[in-house]
């Protein structure tokens, strides 16, 4: 049956009034299983994957707790801690503190410790110069633990950490990552290219390392500087996304990217990726048969592709740079946070339906509960340090509870407690239909429109400058049922018009998009952009020419370029031609 849901899952949150945790729904009262910790000092914190233990470093000392029992179980004199981890079973704790030389320029000392969760130990000391990748990986049975040490793969078995078991060596291994899941277990190691030579990733079974034969995959590519390495969950397929720092063509300053699939069987795939522009960002569903990328100049799509590659279902586009599918995997959320204003799209991927479009503005944290039902999103500094808190959401975009701390205070961090697999059974759609009722209002504006004219405006916009979501998988032979041509318009008749209302204000924003329409397409509809009035077309013409002016200038000063006093006067007046905008589009 459904577990208990009342105050489980609480969520720990680090800031300047110190460390507390929170009862999750329905309750969000402050948690008495785990006693505040009101230092301002509170450097670092982590919870087991299980989420029985708790550890902090409050700048006296590391303390581990079990939460399900209330009891402190260590206390670490290690002060200057900035970084903790927990090995998968809560054998070892790993600490990281910043590494420093000695006056006379000798080494220093070891900063990277392994303590032993039952003794209380320290198990193992290394010096680790780097924050970066600071700490070892475990298999998830803990029967292997590896680091990367001078362009070497390091391998130690059952935490015995004086024996090296074993070294990956290529020419300079710059990162790697262990899969998860039972053994065996597989690694995927990246070596940057050199002297016109391309890089590579590829695919080994532990232990086997002897030389290129021995690999199970391997895929090599030029335009790499960096490279991000996702396994899916069932350990048999690898997403690499490769970066440039910089994009020779000058049309990005994110660089450029590609994105390759690799599966351990040896197969290797581009994956196709319709617009160009970034890929902001790319997900493994839970099922690991699916993964979404979210991709292309703004506003970005969005597409669901399959093991062979092929899109299976595309959401259109829109403003987007972030994709969370839930730990169960039958619920996604995109998301446009950072630079752009925090609007959530929550689909149930089953059925490819929108449950729900909330806003969680000035968003730089977003995470799911374990129970695949609610999300938090959070407002952190030092990203920002205005608004700091945080909101938990229903997933059919209610606020359930919204915490925002006073002007002088600050939030860091913000984590959900995490639960074993299986905890929290799959809910069904039906089950979501209704949010639970809560005191603060849905985020969602709701604007009563009598102007027919103004909705058959904005849904010709949708037609010609964005692209609405439509199913790419191939109706003949599918398990699923086929959808008629018929329901397929409805349907895209019902999300265009619920999406209107959010978009006209994103179109506002993004200024008109670059693709024009095919000249066939212009003919026979009402034209996109006007109002009727050529006067006050003219008006609508020449504010969205000011903001994407200012939308250029954000750009600009984004990639770091410095502005001068009258291009910084003119980004602070984008709030205000967009309420002018807005309120000549509705009429008003």
């Amino acid at each position: 049956g459904t577990p208990a849901v009342p105050c489980l899952f609480p969520p720990a949150v680090r800031g300047s009034e110190g460390l507390y945790m929170v009862n999750g729904p329905p309750s969000f009262t402050e948690s008495t299983a785990f006693q505040r910790d009101s230092g301002k000092n509170c450097k670092a914190v982590a919870f087991s994957k299980d989420g029985s233990l708790f550890a902090w470093c409050n700048g006296q000392k590391v303390n581990v707790v079990n939460i399900t029992r209330a009891e402190l179980l260590h206390s670490f004199d290690l002060p200057k801690t900035v970084c903790l981890e927990f090995s998968p079973k809560n054998n070892v704790l790993a600490t990281w503190q910043a590494y420093t030389t000695a006056k006379d320029g000798t080494a220093g000392v070891p900063n990277l410790q392994l303590h032993d969760l039952r003794t209380g130990k320290c198990l193992k000391s290394f010096i680790q110069k780097k924050m970066q990748n600071w700490c070892p990986c475990w298999a998830d049975d803990e029967s292997i633990c590896a680091r990367n040490v001078n362009n070497e793969v390091h391998f130690f078995e059952n935490n015995n950490f004086n024996t090296i078991a074993n070294k990956l060596h290529l020419q300079k291994v710059s990162d790697f990552v262990l899969s998860p899941g039972a053994q065996p277990t597989k690694v995927a190691v990246y070596v940057p290219g050199s002297k016109g030579a391309p890089s590579f990733v590829r695919l080994y079974q532990y232990p086997n390392f002897g030389g290129p034969q021995s690999a199970l995959a391997n895929k090599s590519f030029f335009k790499a500087d960096k490279v991000t390495m996702l396994w899916n969950k069932k350990a048999t397929a690898v997403l690499v996304v490769a970066s440039t720092e910089v994009d020779k063509s000058g049309a990005s300053y994110y660089g450029e990217q590609t994105l390759h699939y690799v599966a351990a069987s040896g197969e290797s795939a581009v994956v196709q990726l319709p617009k160009s522009g970034p890929i902001y960002d790319v997900a493994w569903s839970p099922n690991s048969v699916e993964f979404c990328a979210v991709y292309g100049f703004m506003p970005a799509k969005a597409t669901v592709f399959n093991l062979k590659c092929d899109p299976v279902f595309d959401f259109g586009t829109g403003p987007r740079n972030a994709a969370y599918y839930s730990p169960q995997g039958h619920v996604l959320v995109l998301a446009g946070f950072g630079n752009l204003r925090g609007q959530m799209e929550v689909w149930d991927v089953r059925s490819y339906r929108l449950l729900s479009k909330p806003v969680a503005a000035d968003s730089t944290y977003f995470a799911w509960c374990p129970d695949g039902e609610h999300m938090v999103t959070a407002t952190c500094a030092p990203r920002l340090r205005v608004g700091n808190g945080y909101k938990v959401w229903h997933c059919t975009g209610r606020v359930l509870h919204a915490h925002e701390v006073p002007g002088e205070q600050e939030v860091w961090q913000v984590c959900w407690q995490p639960f074993p697999d299986g905890v929290f059974p799959e809910r069904s759609y039906l089950q979501y239909q209704t949010a639970p009722t809560a005191p603060q209002e849905s985020p969602l504006p709701t604007l009563s429109l009598p102007l027919w004219g103004f909705n058959h405006f904005v849904i010709c916009i949708l037609q010609h400058e964005d692209e609405p979501p439509q199913n790419m998988k191939p109706q003949l032979g599918g398990g699923d049922k086929p959808v008629s041509k018929t329901a397929l318009k409805n349907q895209r008749k019902h999300e265009a018009k619920k999406a209107a209302k959010q978009e006209a204000k994103a179109d506002a924003h993004q200024g008109p998009a670059q693709v024009k329409p095919p000249q066939s397409a212009q003919q026979n509809t009402v034209p996109a952009m006007t109002t009727g009035d050529p006067e006050l077309d003219k008006k609508i013409k020449n504010l969205k020419k000011k903001l994407k002016a200012i939308e250029q200038l954000k750009e600009q000063a984004a990639a770091g370029k410095q502005l001068e006093k009258n291009q910084v006067e003119k980004i602070q007046k984008e709030a205000a031609l967009l309420k002018e905008l807005e309120d000549l589009e509705l009429g008003v």
